[in-house]
């Protein structure tokens, strides 16, 4: 991947070599004039973010930190989900019992196939749009391991929520910038539509998405 990224990013510059100074985009100053941070705090916040996520068709429970666990079981219990491959940063006071869990050390995509479900954190949320942000580390896994799985359970902290795009984009950027990482934004379950606007889920994802707002932790 990053030997890709190199070549991709070395033609780049192969093509702007030719234009003149003070046309290049290093060289010309980004209008930001949009709202780069919100105004929604507390209750509020998370509200919107709850409404924006039940507007993708996803499933979402509020709970304080310490029941985690156990709200990840019962939903897992609920969906007939035996087994769920877990990101290798998943705090341990996440990990319902009663579940088997698979640690994702590699797994190929066949084998995630035939796993019910991934339960994942994230790097951040966004309340405007209703998005998670997974950074492809610690608590959100690798990007593969919410692609193949039908089921994706996400537990995020109500610190993590932001209001807006670029606040969300601000809190990434260090893991960005500092180790490369693929950052995925996932705004409910995977879905298309056709022309006459029909929608299916589950085309190139998890056709179901549980998110997990733990307060107070």
């Amino acid at each position: 991947m990053s030997a890709a990224r190199e070549e991709i990013l070395g033609r780049i510059r192969g093509a702007l070599a030719d234009v003149p100074a003070g046309e290049r985009p290093d060289d010309v100053a980004v209008a930001r004039a949009y709202r780069r941070r919100g105004e929604l705090t507390g209750e509020a916040l998370l509200a919107r973010f709850e409404e924006r996520v039940r507007d993708y068709h996803a499933d979402v429970r509020r709970v304080p930190a310490s029941e985690v666990a156990g709200t990840v079981a019962a939903a897992a219990a609920e969906l007939g989900l035996r087994r769920l491959a877990v990101a290798p940063g998943l705090p341990a006071e996440w990990r319902p019992a009663g579940v088997e869990l698979v640690q994702d050390t590699a797994l190929t995509a066949a084998e995630l196939d035939e796993i019910d479900g991934a339960l994942t954190g994230c790097a951040a949320a966004i309340a405007e749009t209703g998005t998670l942000v997974l950074d492809g580390q610690g608590a959100s896994g690798r990007r593969l391991l919410t692609l193949v799985p039908d089921h994706h359970i996400c537990v995020v902290r109500a610190r993590q929520i932001v209001e807006l795009v670029p606040e969300a984009v601000a809190a990434i950027a260090p893991a960005v910038a500092e180790g490369r990482v693929p950052v995925t934004l996932v705004s409910g379950p995977s879905a298309s539509s056709d022309i006459e606007l029909s929608r299916v889920e589950g085309v190139h994802g998890p056709r179901h998405l549980l998110v997990v707002i733990a307060e107070g932790g």
